[in-house]
């Protein structure tokens, strides 16, 4: 991807602080890709400066469900959806909200580490400035530089090298950049698509600390197939299932330490305790 000054525009750079961890709320989300129905009538309330999770087997359209809630899903050109996903109660599929906005309030973090590979440590950090057209001047781009890095658990490890290619780091520490990097335009929600899957054991570790010490400025969606990371890390947990080639469904959702020690679906039970998934 091609980032020239041509995107950008006179809109200032946030405060800090300015953007507010927001409550996600979706209602009656229903999903398909052509004629197959993924999802079906799914509602689960995110709560601002919170972390929740999305567990469920693999193909029971989490992953579907959280690209519903930055707008990614509609980039598929089969793809279509019923409901509304509210952001503090406004609607960010409503015809008169633009695309681009809505995923500047809500980030994501894909699986895979996805930084700009021959693009700097330090300008893979303000690529979404110019993406969303956000001005600033030298000294608040390094001061935005420090800060997000230092939120992404990653300043420590790399100030000496900022002007070094972000594709040289290791996975670890490009997916922390990539949380750096979204971070860097005040997003209100993260959404992040099993961040560690890819990672060894002490690279994930930073990131669920990362994760720790970032929700009381942002809200935390994240997928996961670890049961013992999404009782570390999350506040509240949905079991998201599809069951003999039906749609996918929230079986339960709760407290994350109900959920793991008092569910009240047997199903919910079973995959929290590895019977199945």
């Amino acid at each position: 991807m091609t980032i020239t000054d041509a995107h950008v525009s006179t809109v200032k750079l946030p405060a800090v602080g300015a953007a507010r961890p927001a409550t996600l709320e979706a209602r009656d989300i229903s999903a398909w890709f052509g004629d197959h129905k993924v999802l079906d009538r799914v509602s689960l309330t995110m709560p601002a400066q919170k972390v929740s999770a999305l567990i469920g087997p693999s193909g029971c359209g989490k992953s579907t469900f959280l690209r519903i809630l930055n707008r990614m899903h509609e980039l598929v050109g089969s793809a279509s959806l019923a409901g509304q996903v509210l952001l503090d109660g406004d609607d960010i599929y409503d015809r008169g909200r633009r695309i681009t906005h809505a995923r500047r309030e809500i980030g994501m973090v894909f699986q895979k580490p996805n930084p700009f590979p021959a693009m700097s440590i330090y300008d893979n950090v303000l690529a979404g400035l110019k993406m969303n057209g956000i001005k600033a001047s030298r000294a608040d781009k390094d001061d935005l530089v420090e800060e997000c890095l230092t939120k992404g658990g990653l300043w420590k490890e790399v100030r000496d090298r900022l002007r070094q290619p972000g594709g040289a780091l290791s996975g670890g520490q490009q997916q922390r950049l990539c949380i750096a990097r979204s971070l860097a335009v005040r997003p209100r929600v993260l959404l992040m698509d099993e961040p560690c899957s890819a990672l060894d054991p002490t690279s994930t570790r930073r990131i669920e600390q990362t994760i720790g010490e970032l929700k009381d400025e942002v809200t935390i969606v994240i997928v996961t197939h670890n049961m013992q990371q999404a009782q570390r890390v999350s506040d509240q947990c949905a079991f998201f299932l599809a069951e003999q080639g039906t749609p996918g469904v929230i079986v339960e959702h709760g407290p994350t330490e109900v959920m793991f020690t008092n569910p009240q679906d047997s199903r919910t039970n079973d995959y929290v305790n590895g019977r199945f998934g």
